[in-house]
């Protein structure tokens, strides 16, 4: 199995308010796709991080295998959510691709 975490942080120009509502059209986006892709096992959106943290919100999936994170990468479904809901409000990106 493949582990495929992300970690971002949204624009500063946001209020509290709008993060909010962003981080929770990017959860429910993102976490629609199970079932969707094949090899995608699980998929979990973390929002509500504690004061200390540094991030915004964080991607945690599992995949089958290398191949499959691959496909996953460029799924149409993935694509619509990464370039509708992901990347017009996020500044910084950081992943960690690892096997379990």
């Amino acid at each position: 199995m493949v582990k495929h975490i992300i970690l971002w942080q949204l624009k500063e120009e946001y209020s509290k308010e709008e993060k909010e509502t962003i981080k929770a059209d990017i959860k429910t986006g993102l976490e629609s796709l199970k079932g969707k892709i094949p090899g995608l096992k699980e998929i979990h959106v973390h929002t509500n991080g504690l004061p200390s943290s540094n991030a915004d919100l964080m991607l945690d999936s599992a995949f089958t295998d290398a191949e499959a994170l691959k496909g996953y990468a460029v799924h149409p479904e993935h694509v619509k959510v990464a370039d509708g809901k992901v990347r017009p409000h996020t500044q910084n990106r950081v992943c960690l691709d690892f096997e379990v």
